[in-house]
């Protein structure tokens, strides 16, 4: 632990630094393809829209405890598929508490019906009067879909109004949206990947993840503007600052991902491995992969956005053209030194990049007035006589005449 101790101390003081916003081709082309890839799988294979959303038919299977398990579950959901019933060729079957197993299908007509009761007679020993069904109607789906959405624009516009009042800085609301949708579109396209139904807990994840994503890209955004604001190094360009601040940041976004990743980890592999609970399942997925995917691209995307929409703006190129000019004289102290000759004017050496111009040179400054003669062997210079010495009331006697040390007493 003191070995990783010392690499955070180390990027944080800046002694060692990994340049996020330098590779600029890099970080792009990685976000960029994995965004391709999410929306070639959503195109290609698209989501699995439960019930909610599309419409079916529920049925309550009523078990004992002994059978209420993912084994009975997963019984019931190969004989329901092998029913030869287009409307049950996907059915998903579920444990509800430790008395009945919920088993979801599409619309089905009634004689479709009454075999798939009859299926399900066959795993588990129950009367055709327990099983209860329900018609559920896609129009609730629908209904949550579209609150979602306008929940989800609400927030989008909040977010964007909060990130310009905090930071002064509208370019910064840009790039955390970027972030978001980035987040979001990767959340999805693994989501369909994953074959999971798309249910209401599905989009309360979603809609979860949203504000985690810019938590840590606030948190990021924050250190940026402490750097590029209040703690600017001379010869510091805003790039160079802004990756100071990642490196920062970077330990304290891996330990709260990790930290938040874990619990949800946990819940994930239970519901999906021991219990099957789709609403546990569901939730867990989308937040899961929607955190880990937040803590990129706080660190990879968002700052490299922000520093290519900084890029354009006249301080900001002057302050990078001066930091260049700074480098080059750094690397080689004497390459501007100019030969010495006679009478050459004296200046003193630059102290900051103020001094040097933007091709690296020192700026001219004006030379001080040459000097008087000096007394020869002495150093001194012998001031000009203000005119002949008179008597003065003061004193009552005639005042010496000013002269040099070696002439005094002679006549």
């Amino acid at each position: 632990m003191g070995k990783f101790s010392r690499i955070g101390n180390d990027l944080y003081g800046g002694r060692r630094s990994i340049d996020f916003v330098g590779r600029k081709a890099l970080w792009y082309a990685v976000s960029g393809t994995l965004v391709a890839g999410a929306i070639a799988i959503i195109v290609l294979k698209g989501l699995n829209f439960g019930i909610e959303f599309t419409g079916g038919t529920q049925y309550r299977v009523p078990v004992s405890s002994s059978q209420a398990s993912q084994a009975t579950a997963d019984d019931l959901r190969e004989v329901v598929a092998n029913a030869g019933i287009d409307g049950a060729a996907n059915p998903t079957a579920t444990t509800a508490g430790g008395n009945a197993i919920l088993v979801q299908v599409e619309e089905l007509t009634q004689d479709e019906s009454d075999e798939v009761v009859a299926a399900i007679q066959t795993v588990v020993d129950v009367e055709t009067a327990d099983i209860s069904q329900n018609e559920i109607g896609a129009s609730w789906g629908q209904e949550v879909a579209q609150r979602a959405i306008i929940g989800v624009i609400v927030f989008l516009i909040l977010v964007m109004l909060f990130i310009w009042a905090y930071f002064r800085e509208w370019k910064m609301s840009i790039a955390a949206l970027v972030a978001l949708a980035h987040d979001i579109m990767i959340t999805i396209g693994i989501y369909a990947l994953s074959g999971f139904q798309v249910t209401p807990s599905a989009v309360t994840g979603l809609l979860a993840i949203l504000g985690f994503s810019l938590y840590d890209t606030v948190v990021v955004f924050d250190k940026v503007r402490e750097n590029t604001h209040e703690r600017l190094k001379p010869g510091q360009s805003y790039s160079d600052a802004a990756n100071l601040a990642v490196n920062q940041t970077l330990v304290r976004s891996v330990n709260t991902g990790i930290v938040a990743l874990i619990p949800i980890g946990a819940i994930l592999y239970v519901s999906a491995v021991q219990l099957g609970a789709s609403s546990l399942q569901d939730l867990a997925l989308a937040q899961f992969v929607g955190m880990a995917v937040g803590v990129y691209s706080s660190v990879f995307l968002a700052p490299r956005v922000l520093v290519h929409l900084k890029s354009t703006e006249s301080a900001i190129v002057l302050q990078e053209r001066r930091a260049k000019a700074r480098a080059r004289a750094q690397a080689d102290r004497y390459a501007s030194v100019p030969a010495f000759v006679e009478d050459m004017p004296v200046v003193d050496e630059p102290e900051d990049d103020a001094d040097l111009d933007d091709e690296g040179q020192p700026e001219s400054r004006p030379t001080a007035p040459p000097r008087g003669v000096e007394a020869s062997g002495r150093g001194r210079v012998v001031p000009p006589s203000r005119g002949p010495v008179k008597q003065s009331n003061s004193a009552g006697r005639v005042q010496p005449v000013r002269q040099t040390k070696s002439k005094r007493g002679k006549k």
